[in-house]
């Protein structure tokens, strides 16, 4: 089936929502079994959310305490309050708070009045307090419970109490086995969700197969449907997100997780700690927070529509520690005049269009973002930059009209040639992240119609869903190499590249032979009129083992078929999982490169300007758009300016639309420059006339101002740039 051109297909991408039901079955269940939502209106919050603040805070917290209420007496002697921790996430620009004390390496304790006999639990409701502070400013708390109880006698205390649960229950429990403390986490499961109706989900750490054999995952989505499931390093289908423990020794160190366990538009989590030194809990030290790699994690996670989890330390009566809580100040600053570029978007270069993210040009690294409800809307994050004032983005389609630099607002001087943005003379980088506006006109020369077949394929993931449209359908090789996808183009058309995104379920880097990656190695490129006669391959070569959109540049190829090769995959042998196997989101072709042809004329109404003094909007049926603007001079107070882009620098025709009876005169000034001067005579003030100059624009944003110092100008409609 033809399928939307992609140029117009991501637009919608990020409103869309399908539900992918997979159903868990269970051998014993006292309710029925649930459903995985792929997308669910519960998810809302950790779908618009960038981050979330994780809390290991329990009895062992340094100094460790044996006694529950002598630690609970601590706590409050301390001065513990919601509000802190509710303040400090805000300063993070964090969404939601993930509360670790029911920990095992924290001493089970449970920081709400509990019914259930078994370990530590206070008579202070912190989590209580903690839901309703963070309701009161609008975030989310998420409770962290774990299914491990192989810690029960950490640091040679007995945490869990078999005994009294036993007595509770009225048969015999083990809680320091993995089904007694599965029945003995179940009970609290059900209290907690009873307890707490602002209570927003629950942080599983892995899994317990009491949990799967009791239902307890469908008696939470029975008694609260509201409530998000978020799992652990285990891809339990039922989840509603799935979390990464981010490993150090990436290239660079602050690269994207190390295992994805699910793709997008599932909902994936990275968490690390601040601190990347210590333990995960306060240990009673106070290691210092690495900015570079911390923002650099923050920045890439979001750039992959990740949702960072930074984990911190907080001491027994709730503050963090000097050199976490000056990390919490500089951010809160720090993020402010960038945070459009992080809120509200997506991961560029993915599921959601976009410029390609990862290695770019003398050594730059970092990645892209792209606005939920403006496709056209993007930001490049330098984290690494280059060596020198360049920076080269491959465009992805995309025509570029202005950029500028998001933190000073300062138009930066741009380029497109065969596929690339260029921005150039940058003569200072930030240390941490450089981030560029990138306004765009949307995509070009993306061929539309195009339908995809395949070689091989699974069951329910054929070649066409590589090219339908649609990022929740992907193809999967059934791990067959060579293997290929021959692009349908209906008729012979004019090829100049492939654009592929490979499916993002594997790791980030290769670390060893049995982490590596299910990409794209070698591949071959054939073009055929017929379909069945294809001669010698057009274009050989290997794409990197990097995430985000691939491009494989052809020499111009007018043909009705194209075929994409694939001879090999990364991953080795010895990776069962991965080796050869081959996902495809989505490919297309490319016709021509962004800003190859003439661009079009631009045109911008006069009441569109901004007016100052006398000048003011009239009615005017014969203009464009029924509009005109009057009053323009007499004295240097009345005129309109209006704002224009331009893709690059230099000179254009500038073509004034104005109505006049009789000669009258524009002055006419380019962001500030010497005034030109425009003159028009007409018969009447209601009938259009034109004039035209030639003036210099700089790349991005420009002012031009209509004015007259000692007349009145011509009434003005409209101004076209060619």
């Amino acid at each position: 089936m033809a399928s939307a051109p992609p140029h117009r297909r991501h637009r919608h991408r990020l409103a869309v929502a399908v539900v992918a039901a997979l159903s868990l079955i269970l051998t014993m269940s006292p309710v029925a079994p649930a459903w995985a939502e792929l997308q669910h209106p519960r998810q809302a919050y950790l779908r618009n959310a960038v981050a979330g603040l994780f809390l290991h805070w329990g009895e062992r917290t340094s100094p460790a305490h044996t006694s529950c209420g002598g630690w609970e007496a601590d706590v409050t002697n301390g001065g513990w309050k919601p509000d802190y921790w509710v303040t400090e996430t805000q300063k993070l620009h964090a969404q939601y708070i993930v509360l670790a004390t029911f920990h095992s390496r924290l001493g089970y304790a449970r920081p709400w009045p509990s019914a259930i006999p078994g370990s530590c639990s206070t008579k202070r409701d912190f989590l209580g307090e903690l839901v309703d502070a963070a309701s009161a400013k609008g975030l989310k708390v998420i409770l962290y419970m774990t299914d491990d109880p192989q810690w029960h006698n950490e640091g040679g205390h007995e945490w869990l109490d078999s005994s009294a649960y036993s007595s509770y229950k009225g048969h015999s429990v083990d809680l320091t086995t993995r089904d007694g403390f599965g029945e003995f986490s179940y009970d609290n499961f059900i209290e907690v969700m009873r307890k707490y109706s602002k209570l927003s989900g629950f942080w599983i750490d892995n899994d317990n197969a009491y949990w799967e054999s009791h239902g307890l995952y469908e008696r939470i989505r029975a008694d609260r449907p509201d409530m998000t499931l978020s799992n652990n390093n285990e891809d339990t289908p039922i989840m509603d997100m799935i979390s990464n423990e981010q490993k150090t020794g990436m290239s660079p160190s602050y690269d994207y997780p190390q295992a994805v366990y699910t793709a997008a538009p599932r909902l994936i989590e990275a968490d690390f700690k601040l601190p990347s030194t210590g333990a995960w809990w306060y240990d009673g030290s106070n290691p210092s927070v690495d900015r570079l790699l911390t923002i650099g994690r923050l920045v890439t996670n979001a750039g992959s529509s990740v949702k960072a989890l930074m984990a911190e330390t907080a001491q027994v009566n709730g503050t963090f520690p000097s050199n976490q809580a000056s990390f919490n100040n500089f951010l809160n600053g720090y993020l402010d005049p960038i945070w459009e570029s992080l809120n509200g978007t997506e991961g560029g270069g993915y599921m959601y269009g976009g410029l390609q993210p990862g290695f770019w040009n003398n050594g730059a690294h970092g990645v892209t973002t792209v606005g939920r409800t403006d496709p056209d809307r993007h930001y490049i994050h330098v984290i690494t930059p280059p060596s020198g004032g360049t920076l080269q983005v491959r465009d992805n389609g995309y025509r570029v009209t202005a950029v500028t630099n998001l933190r000073t607002g300062a138009a930066v001087t741009f380029g497109q040639v065969n596929g690339t943005l260029t921005l150039s003379g940058i003569s200072s980088w930030d240390p941490y992240d450089t981030v560029f506006k990138v306004t765009t006109g949307g995509r070009e020369g993306i061929l539309p119609g195009v339908t995809v077949s395949a070689s091989s394929s699974t069951g329910g993931h054929a070649g066409s869903a590589a090219g339908d449209g649609d990022y929740l359908t992907y193809w999967d090789s059934d791990k067959t190499t060579p293997t290929s996808l021959t692009f349908d183009l209906g008729s012979a058309r004019t090829v100049r590249y492939i654009g592929i995104n490979q499916r993002e379920d594997s790791v980030a880097y290769a670390r060893s032979d049995t982490e590596q990656s299910a990409r794209i190695k070698g591949y071959k490129v054939y073009a055929s009129n017929d379909g069945a006669s294809w001669g010698g391959a057009i274009r050989t070569g290997t794409l990197p083992s990097h995430r985000g959109v691939q491009f494989v540049d052809i020499p111009a190829t007018t043909a009705r078929y194209i075929r994409l090769q694939v001879d090999g995959t990364y991953a080795a042998s010895t990776d069962s999982t991965r080796y050869k196997r081959l996902r495809v989101d989505e490919a297309w072709l490319g016709s021509s490169y962004p800003g190859s042809a003439t661009p079009p004329a631009s045109s911008y109404e006069a009441e569109s300007g901004a007016l100052s003094g006398a000048a003011a909007v009239s009615s005017c049926p014969a203009c464009s758009g029924g509009s005109k603007v009057r009053f323009i001079g007499n004295n240097g107070s009345n005129h309109d300016t209006i704002t224009v882009s331009a893709a690059s620098a230099g000179t254009r025709t500038l073509t004034i639309a104005g109505a006049v009876n009789g000669t009258r005169s524009f002055s006419v000034s380019v962001n500030g420059g010497a005034a030109q001067t425009a003159t028009l005579t007409g018969t009447d003030f209601n009938t259009p006339i034109t004039t035209s100059l030639t003036v210099t624009l700089n790349a991005g944003s420009n002012t031009i101002r209509f004015f007259n110092d000692t007349a009145y100008a011509p009434d003005l409609d409209k101004i076209t740039l060619s």
